[in-house]
């Protein structure tokens, strides 16, 4: 039998869209608002999900306690009331977009938990706008 088990959590930081090689009109067009050079927040939601057997000694698939360390340790320790453009290493050279965002975040997620599970991220940027990462 597989199981899913699942924990939420969530963090808030700023960022800014843009392309450096980019003019500032180039960006503006085609990433609006969120170009602002004063940069901009969201309260990000994020759910991560982890699939496998069940463990027949512990009846788990993995200790929820262990996954909310990792998370705890991976993103909230290291996003959370950050500027993701300057503050985060990651976005150094990637424009922190949700989409790359869930990325950055599954593979963190993903060296710490065991190869055999099954690891899937939503992140929700707004409470309508949410990004799905299960890997490659």
């Amino acid at each position: 039998m597989r199981v899913t088990i699942s924990r939420k959590a969530h963090f808030n930081a700023a960022h800014r869209l843009y392309r450096k090689d980019w003019t500032f009109e180039q960006n503006d067009a085609i990433f609006g608002k969120c170009n602002n050079p004063n940069f901009h927040g969201h309260n990000y939601e994020l759910i991560v999900s982890v699939t496998g057997e069940i463990n027949k000694e512990t009846g788990y698939v993995m200790d929820v306690k262990f996954l909310t360390d990792i998370i705890k340790e991976e993103v909230e320790d290291q996003f959370d009331h950050k500027n993701l453009n300057l503050d985060v290493p990651e976005f150094q050279d990637l424009n922190p977009t949700a989409e790359n965002i869930v990325v950055v975040i599954w593979n963190k997620i993903r060296k710490k938990v065991k190869s055999d599970l099954d690891l899937e991220v939503v992140l929700y940027e707004t409470p309508r706008n949410f990004v799905t990462y299960k890997g490659e």
